[in-house]
């Protein structure tokens, strides 16, 4: 079992939050530092601390119900899209962001990279799909 977190505790019911949804298998929460003002967070119940720990079928039960509530929130909001994002560094319990964009919003994407050649490309290729 890993460390227990924030997340434990508010899906205990140790700390409040405001939940938007919740199943058997996971809660959806608002962000308290929100990127934008009804960024979501959907939470498995179990904790796990990075996606490929976790079982295919909660995995697949997880974006099947950030399917909907991203529906829910683009409808509620009326924004014009939901970015989803699984980054996992900031807490080390597994959880999906929604964050209710707009088309002429000024939120920057991430900063990119170019690869020196095609060859590094294809080496960065190759040692993926050696992993598969």
């Amino acid at each position: 079992m890993q460390n227990d977190t924030v997340f434990s505790k508010i899906i205990r019911g140790e700390i409040p939050a405001t939940k938007v949804y919740e199943d058997e298998k996971c809660i959806a929460i608002l962000d308290i530092n929100p990127v934008t003002k009804g960024h979501t967070l959907l939470i498995p119940k179990e904790p796990y601390e990075w996606v490929q720990d976790v079982p295919d079928a909660l995995v697949a039960h997880l974006f099947i119900q950030a399917k909907h509530l991203l529906s829910a929130i683009k409808k509620g909001l009326s924004c014009d899209y939901v970015q989803l994002s699984v980054v996992g560094k900031d807490v080390p319990h597994v959880h999906i962001h929604l964050i209710p964009r707009f088309f002429n919003d000024t939120l920057e994407g991430w900063s990119t990279l170019s690869y020196e050649n095609q060859d590094e490309k294809e080496r960065f290729g190759e040692a993926i799909r050696k992993s598969i």
